[in-house]
């Protein structure tokens, strides 16, 4: 019988993580899963991704801000899968402290215990957001993974849908300020579909893989698509990005983790963020099926 692989998914409760556990179940993984609160993973998410808690094998609860509670993560593991990062504002930990330092000392245990992948998700566009905190944090990871003398694969999704769901909850509420005109393009992809380019990975030379989703739209267009999905009529106005700005800086007078967070939204709207197409799932349809959901 061939030998069972052990892969350690960090950042397993999140949007991506639980549809990456999903996706090496069902390829015959054995899995041991990094959480911080294992109650969080026995329902589905809110985006519709899928409860994890009967998929996976081995549950530790750790924080990767807290050493001695990862302390032998990568013992005995084949993989190592890591989509850890900070999504929204913590009073105590920035960017830097989760996305590098938290990602770092899994990676430093990983190379201690000699794993043979290393499969980390960071951003796309990174060369042209080098500045934002949590691009920079992640880019920090990716130096050091790429220096690691571990076989490794860095995936660069543009977006994720979970990301166009605060359209969705925006315009819930009848009406979104959209930052800048709304004309720059993305086609950001589906939790599942890049799930599948994540396991792929597994296999193959150390590289960078550029990902987004089957279709192309405008910042305007998926605004109104997630205005149609809640039938509402669209309305949308648009602020003009020194205002934005000027709104950052007054943030981080008051709140330097918030400001971080946001200044990356700000600056992503500036520019394309076209990546090569993979997968199936249509954005249309996840906005109606999380609005049908939170009906």
């Amino acid at each position: 019988m061939p030998t069972i692989k052990k892969v350690l998914v960090a950042g397993a409760s999140g949007y991506l993580g639980r549809y990456a556990v999903n996706e090496f179940k069902q390829r015959g993984y054995h899995i041991r899963a990094l959480v911080r609160d294992p109650e969080k993973i026995k329902s589905v998410g809110a985006h519709g991704e899928p409860a994890i808690h009967t998929m996976i094998d081995e549950i530790i609860i750790g924080d990767v801000t807290q050493p001695e509670s990862i302390r032998g993560i990568c013992k005995d593991i084949d993989i190592v899968f890591s989509a850890l990062g900070l999504t929204a504002p913590h009073p105590e930990h920035t960017s830097n402290d989760v996305d590098y330092l938290g990602n770092k000392r899994i990676l430093d245990q990983a190379m201690e215990e000699k794993v043979s992948r290393f499969i980390y998700v960071s951003v796309f566009n990174q060369e042209k957001m080098a500045a934002i905190a949590s691009v920079k944090a992640h880019e920090l990871l990716v130096a050091d993974l790429k220096q690691s003398g571990l076989s490794w694969a860095v995936i660069r999704p543009n977006g994720y849908f979970s990301d166009m769901g605060r359209f969705l909850s925006m315009a819930k509420s009848g009406h979104i300020f959209m930052i800048g005109e709304g004309e720059k393009k993305i086609n950001p992809i589906h939790g599942a579909d890049l799930a599948k380019i994540c396991v792929d990975a597994v296999e193959g030379e150390s590289r960078e893989i550029a990902v987004g989703g089957a279709k192309v739209y405008t910042f305007r267009e998926a605004m109104e698509m997630a205005f149609k999905a809640c039938g509402k009529s669209p309305w949308i106005t648009p602020l003009p990005f020194w205002l934005a700005e000027g709104g950052l800086i007054v943030t981080g007078l008051f709140n330097r983790n918030l400001a971080d967070l946001f200044s990356f939204a700000v600056e992503a709207l500036k520019f394309d963020h076209v990546a090569p197409p993979y997968g199936t799932r249509d954005l249309k349809d996840f906005f109606m099926e999380l609005a049908m959901k939170n009906d």
